[in-house]
């Protein structure tokens, strides 16, 4: 039997803005996926140290406070220093167009701004979830 994919969806850095993210968390538990919601204020070491602890599929980083490509890439570099390169990295928040394509650059699959379709990020999840 398959297990339900797991997504950790935390904000992280000194943003407590924690709306967005918890609507997606909200919306990915009824779209039928395990969601560990971190909460808010993570440092990517706990992010990581999480999604280790947890063997999650997907983290799902909400970011409003303009410290995205920092945040976002030290998630990604302690992700493969910690064997977690298989782990889907997903975006969210105020992030500017211009540095969408730079996040994606680094390891991340796909940038959410505000409005995303719930649809559209399961989709993304759905098709790049490395499954065993």
């Amino acid at each position: 039997m398959d297990r339900k994919i797991r997504v950790l969806v935390t904000k992280i850095g000194l943003d407590g803005h924690d709306r967005g993210a918890k609507v997606i968390a909200y919306g990915l538990r009824d779209a039928g996926y395990e969601v560990i919601f971190l909460g808010v204020r993570q440092t990517p070491e706990q992010v990581v140290n999480t999604a280790v602890q947890e063997d999650v599929d997907v983290v799902g980083l909400s970011i409003l406070s303009g410290a995205h490509m920092h945040l976002t890439q030290r998630v990604i570099d302690l992700l493969k220093e910690k064997g977690g390169e298989d782990v889907l990295v997903i975006v969210g928040g105020v992030i500017p167009e211009a540095d969408r394509p730079r996040l994606k650059q680094i390891g991340v699959t796909e940038v959410f701004t505000s409005g995303a379709d719930i649809k559209d990020v399961s989709r993304v999840i759905n098709e790049n979830v490395k499954r065993e």
